[in-house]
């Protein structure tokens, strides 16, 4: 009962409105001064915590993120991911979530991914005969692959938080990510064959123009292949591999494309710095928060109350995956990593639960959270580049919450979609 009350007191105070990261330390530093009577240790609890090696990847993807959004390289994806899917129905459709599911291997953001891609993908399936609400709710949820597909910044920080291999979570998501890019545009098909008669068709490409389309987007591609490549065969690790593709994403922004300057890579990085220093706020906050839960044996009674209950490992998961769903509705993605995670850890460790498959399974749900109202950062993403109705974009997205939610049921009841990947490629 002490921890539902506790989480209910966090979630009431954060609905106030009050920034995430203030609401945490507020609230967890005034639990720590209850529980221990002082302050004292709280500062040396958040330095163990974020000096910590692989966090560095966060910040470097981040700036890896905003080079590849001011160099405009997602213009020449989007052209090829169209050239080559024109002639099938919902063509310009799958196009879509072609460019995003590349865009999201580059970027690691669900928000970058929906903004970078809408702004270039929403006027062309309008003009094509898409109806507003099914471009709006297309690429809403198609970039919601930015944070399943590698590299991925919520991987990162759970793998932290968990002590998961980070290597492992990114090889995990790779087919769970695929799979749902494919049911995505699976739909797309249906609705655009039974629903969309007024959608316009091109003619096949000819051999000609698919070759200048890939010849175009040589380098965009070659990007998460060469990280994510060069990551798994060794020859650097996970946060090395964002250092090369922060490295890799300037030069080709600004040696290849031309279009990238010195005003610009430092804006890139002050929006990095941004990105990064929101994140690490809100880490601090719950760092502590975990903390003063650990000191009241709070995972230990829930432990307890997890194994005499006897819910068996699916009954588990299937009540966190669905409290995970409720929190998603109102808080973001950063915050219900931290604030859950603590809390369902040492469940997972009593009942030998694969902490890269249960990372895979929240990561996905945290993809609903970005789509499912009030609060779905996706939505206002759309909401700001297109300034359209949000009841419009919210009835748009509702097809692909049920994909997800299937998709998140098959990886829940075949944990090997998700593990294969990592135990042939790490052994993990």
């Amino acid at each position: 009962m002490t921890i539902f009350l506790i989480l209910g007191g966090l979630v009431l105070l954060l609905f106030t409105g009050v920034p995430t990261f203030a609401g945490l330390a507020v609230f967890s530093g005034g639990l720590m001064w209850l529980t221990q009577g002082d302050l004292g240790a709280i500062t040396e609890v958040i330095f163990n915590d974020l000096n910590n090696y692989m966090l560095v990847a966060i910040p470097l993807f981040a700036f890896m993120a905003h080079i590849m959004i001011k160099g405009k390289i997602v213009d020449d994806l989007y052209g090829t991911a169209y050239t080559l899917t024109r002639h099938l129905p919902g063509g310009v459709g799958i196009a879509t979530i072609a460019a995003c599911t590349v865009f999201a291997a580059i970027s690691g953001s669900s928000v970058a991914t929906a903004m970078t891609i809408g702004a270039v993908a929403i006027p062309q399936m309008i003009r094509f005969g898409y109806s507003p609400k099914t471009a709006y709710g297309l690429v809403a949820a198609g970039g919601t692959l930015g944070i399943l597909i590698p590299p991925s910044g919520p991987m990162i920080l759970y793998g932290v938080v968990a002590n998961a291999s980070i290597g492992g979570l990114f090889a995990a998501g790779m087919i769970p990510g695929i799979l749902l890019a494919l049911l995505f545009a699976g739909w797309c098909m249906i609705e655009t064959s039974f629903g969309h008669s007024a959608v316009q068709r091109e003619a096949r490409a000819s051999m000609a123009e698919i070759t200048l389309a890939l010849k175009k987007s040589f380098w965009a591609m070659l990007l998460p292949i060469m990280v994510l490549g060069g990551m798994y065969a060794g020859v650097f690790t996970a946060t090395e591999a964002a250092a090369v593709g922060a490295l890799l994403a300037l030069i080709i922004a600004a040696i290849v494309y031309r279009n990238v300057g010195v005003k610009d890579v430092w804006e890139a990085a002050l929006g990095g710095a941004r990105t990064s220093a929101m994140l690490f706020m809100i880490m601090a906050g719950a760092i502590v928060f975990g903390h003063v839960l650990t000191k009241m044996r709070i995972p230990q009674e829930l432990v307890a109350l997890a194994t005499s209950v006897d819910l068996g490992i699916f009954g588990f998961l299937a009540v966190v995956m669905g409290l995970i769903f409720i929190l998603g509705m109102f808080l973001e993605s950063i915050s219900i990593i931290l604030i859950t995670t603590p809390v369902v850890l040492p469940v997972m460790h009593a009942m030998g639960i694969n902490p890269i498959w249960y990372g895979v399974l929240l990561v996905i749900n945290l993809e609903l959270a970005m789509i499912t109202p009030p609060v779905g950062m996706n939505l206002f993403t759309i909401k700001a580049i297109t300034n359209a109705p949000m009841k419009t974009i919210i009835s748009g997205g509702v097809p692909y919450i049920w994909l997800m939610i299937a998709g998140l049921i098959a990886i829940m009841a075949i944990p090997s979609i998700a593990l294969w990947l990592p135990r042939i490629m790490l052994g993990v």
